[in-house]
C-alpha cells in the first residue's frame, strides 16, 4: 500500500517553504521492464530484440537515473528492465550475426547456385544433400 504523498517543508531562511514532495510513480521504469520483457520474448526478430533492447536500455538508464535523484520511486525496477533490454539486445545480436555469417558462406553460396541451376526436385534434394555434407565436414 502506497503511502500518501504530502509535501515537505523546511526552515531555510526563517521562512516557511514547500518543497516538491518526489513524485510516487516512475513511468520510465514500468516502460523498461515492459520493454525489457518484450525483448526478451521477441529476441529472434530484429525489431523485437535490438530496437526493443535498446529501448529497455534507455529507459531503464533514465528511470534509475530519477530515482537515485529522489525525483521518483522504482529504482530496482527501472535497473531489472535494463538488464533485461540488454540481455535482449545481446541474444538477438548474436542471432543476426551468425545468421549473417551463414548466408555469407561459401557453402551457402555453392547451395544457392545449386538450387537456382537445379531442374527437378530430386536435383534441389539432391544439392540439400550436398549442402549438408558440405557443411557438416
Amino acid at each position: 500500500m502506497a503511502l500518501p504523498n504530502y509535501p515537505q517543508q523546511s526552515a531555510h531562511d526563517g521562512q516557511l517553504h514547500t518543497e516538491p514532495a518526489p513524485a510516487r510513480s516512475n513511468g520510465l521504469a514500468v516502460a523498461a521492464l515492459v520493454l525489457g520483457i518484450a525483448a526478451c520474448v521477441l529476441f529472434w526478430t530484429v525489431i523485437g530484440g535490438i530496437l526493443l533492447g535498446l529501448a529497455a536500455i534507455v529507459t531503464g538508464i533514465l528511470g534509475a537515473r530519477r530515482a537515485r535523484g529522489g525525483r521518483a520511486p522504482r529504482r530496482t525496477m527501472a535497473i531489472v528492465g535494463a538488464v533485461l533490454g540488454a540481455l535482449g539486445l545481446i541474444v538477438s545480436a548474436v542471432i543476426v550475426t551468425v545468421g549473417v555469417s551463414l548466408l555469407n558462406s561459401d557453402e551457402f553460396k555453392d547451395f544457392n547456385d545449386c538450387v537456382q541451376h537445379a531442374n527437378s526436385q530430386s536435383e534441389k534434394d539432391q544439392c540439400a544433400d550436398d549442402y549438408s555434407d558440405d557443411v557438416n565436414n
